[in-house]
């Protein structure tokens, strides 16, 4: 496996938050000055918690969202949520000009479609929303060992939509194609060869805006958990992938 035959080129701050990852610890990572320049607080999906949950609300305060890599997604046949725009346009039109994003700080967005575990209430608290989280990534960490036709019939039987857990989908080359938290977590993940979804929430700052990352970094250190900015993740799957 890559974990194995590669884990002595990562940098030891890089090996260390994927340890963190795999013991259900959250790591922080800040992705660019010049993209979002945001910090999310991120942790693996299939150790999903409601604690970990409540943290993203309490701590973190942004969305929290559960993403996938591209051969999960793509082996389930999951849609973009402007894809979803684009095929309903004809019947409302005015999703058409719904779906023409501007994004200021990239070229797509990697939102899908939202989901709730079927054994949810309401599947906003804390508990249903960890239910959700965790059932997803038991179907990333199982992917490998089920054919197309069993992770989907899982995947139908275990989820509904529309519901509160919004997922997004990494791009096919991860952070060659794009330099979004989703693809910068996915790679951690992928690098210390763990399940490949993650849950993420950008860490927002009294001041109305993200949370500048100095303060998320000393946030990070108070807890003794990793600090990891685009940067350091970008060589390292650099070095691990050539």
């Amino acid at each position: 496996m890559h974990a194995v035959t590669k884990a002595s080129v990562l940098p030891a701050l890089v090996a260390l938050a994927g340890d963190s990852l795999a013991r259900g610890e959250p790591v922080l990572i800040f992705d660019a000055v010049e993209r979002e320049g945001e910090t999310d607080l991120v942790y693996l999906s299939e150790r999903a918690t409601p604690e970990l949950v409540r943290l993203q609300r309490q701590d973190a305060g942004g969305l929290i969202c559960t993403a996938f890599s591209e051969p999960i997604r793509a082996r389930l046949g999951l849609p973009f949520q402007s894809d979803l725009l684009a095929v309903a346009s004809a019947r409302y039109p005015i999703l058409a000009d719904l779906g023409q994003q501007r994004l200021r700080y990239d070229r797509r967005s990697a939102f899908g479609v939202t989901v709730n575990h079927r054994t949810n209430f309401t599947g906003v608290p804390d508990n249903d929303r960890a239910t959700t989280i965790r059932a997803l990534g038991e179907v990333a960490r199982d992917a490998p060992r089920l054919d197309d036709a069993a992770l989907r019939a899982r995947f139908v039987d275990e989820f509904t939509s529309p519901g509160h857990v919004p997922l997004l989908y990494a791009a096919p080359g991860l952070i060659a194609e794009r330099k979004g938290h989703t693809e910068l977590a996915i790679t951690l993940a992928r690098m210390a060869g763990l399940s490949e979804s993650v849950t993420v929430c950008e860490m927002l700052g009294d001041s109305g805006g993200p949370r500048s990352p100095e303060a998320a970094r000393r946030y990070a250190e108070q807890r003794g958990w990793v600090f990891l900015e685009g940067r350091t993740i970008a060589e390292a799957f650099r070095a691990w992938s050539g």
